[in-house]
């Protein structure tokens, strides 16, 4: 999975010299919390709710409310925008996305295709993968088995063992530990016991099968 699998493509961008009080409402119309600064097709910044607040007169300033909207409406993105942007390229994997966003310790990459900016992955895009991996929309049931004698080929025989009773399977991750391996997985049939009793009659433990999105 990339980037580009899971990124938002048709962003709202913002000129540096636009009017702080237009920024704030761009992001108010569209219901989104940052916007990329672009300037003749390059990236030059980015504007979020926390760096606009920051910019905000404090409620203990001297300034009264006309000397205060003056100055905000004198005040540009230019102005309060972050210039140290961290981004990402479309083609790199999800998983770098995620550890680049933890070490920079940002909720938002934008994605740039050499110097153009093709797209936007920000947290939520990030959980909405994580479902999306995990097969938690498709329904269906989720059981985990957990693999003390963990070998070549531990996947092939369970998955061939599901197989061979008609049960579908949708997703597959593996949690290897230091004594033990538990393998989740999604299986598109929502009999949970029947499941539970397929792999407990293979030999399998089956740590919990539980029925997903019920909703």
């Amino acid at each position: 999975m990339s980037v580009s699998d899971f990124m938002t493509k048709s962003v709202v961008t913002v000129q540096s010299q636009t009017p702080i009080f237009d920024a704030i409402d761009l992001m108010k119309q569209h219901d989104i919390h940052r916007l990329p600064v672009v300037d003749n097709g390059g990236l030059v910044g980015l504007i979020t709710e926390g760096t606009i607040a920051e910019a905000m007169p404090s409620k203990a300033t001297s300034l009264s409310v006309y000397e205060m909207n003056y100055l905000l409406n004198k005040t540009t993105v230019a102005d309060i925008m972050l210039k140290k942007v961290t981004t990402v390229a479309p083609d790199a994997l999800l998983e770098d996305a995620i550890s680049l966003m933890r070490g920079e310790n940002v909720g938002v990459l934008p994605v740039l295709e050499d110097t153009r900016l093709v797209g936007i992955i920000t947290n939520n895009d990030i959980f909405d993968a994580f479902l999306k991996i995990t097969g938690y929309h498709d329904g269906g049931t989720r059981v985990s088995i957990e693999i003390t004698d963990d070998h070549v080929g531990v996947l092939v025989e369970v998955t061939k063992l599901l197989a061979e009773h008609q049960l579908s399977i949708l997703t597959v991750v593996v949690n290897r530990m230091a004594l033990k391996t538990i393998v989740e997985i999604q299986v598109e049939s929502r009999q949970v016991d029947e499941i539970k009793r397929v792999l407990h009659e293979a030999g399998y433990t089956v740590t919990s099968a539980v029925l997903t999105n019920q909703a």
